[in-house]
């Protein structure tokens, strides 16, 4: 017979948890940004395509950001004129204080590097409602 200790429960717990938000955070085209060298490259990516970048700033251990990883997983399939990425406010705990970061998840919306839009805050009317304004933007943009 295999007994756990509480620690060790919470730990498989965890484990098992972080799992899971990998592959939903992940998930669908989504490029998961886990240093400030893979934002310049995503970013300096989408400059030179002309892409805006939606940028969703989120944690593992946030409710609401869990709950969103999938709506946000569609978005990025459906609106593939558009680069979303993700970013771990505890991964890149400085990179996120240089965005002001305040509440998970926020998100921001980038064109050349710089930000056109935000959003705090896990509401999907609004989320898709930004989404679908600057894709319908791109594809009136001929460029």
């Amino acid at each position: 017979m295999n007994l756990l200790t509480p620690s060790a429960m919470w730990m498989n717990y965890k484990d098992e948890s972080d799992a899971d938000h990998a592959v939903n955070f992940a998930s669908g085209n989504i490029h998961l940004i886990t240093t400030k060298e893979s934002w310049d490259e995503k970013i300096s990516e989408a400059n030179n395509s002309g892409k805006f970048v939606v940028v969703n700033f989120s944690a593992s251990w946030c409710g609401p950001c869990r709950m969103l990883a999938p709506f946000y997983s569609e978005l990025s399939e459906k609106y593939p004129s558009l680069m979303f990425v993700i970013v771990d406010v505890d991964e890149l705990t400085e990179f996120s204080s240089s965005w002001d970061i305040r509440a998970t998840p926020t998100f921001f919306i980038l064109k050349d590097g710089q930000q056109v839009d935000k959003l705090v805050g896990a509401n999907k009317p609004e989320l898709l409602k930004k989404i679908i304004k600057i894709a319908e933007s791109v594809t009136q943009d001929p460029k």
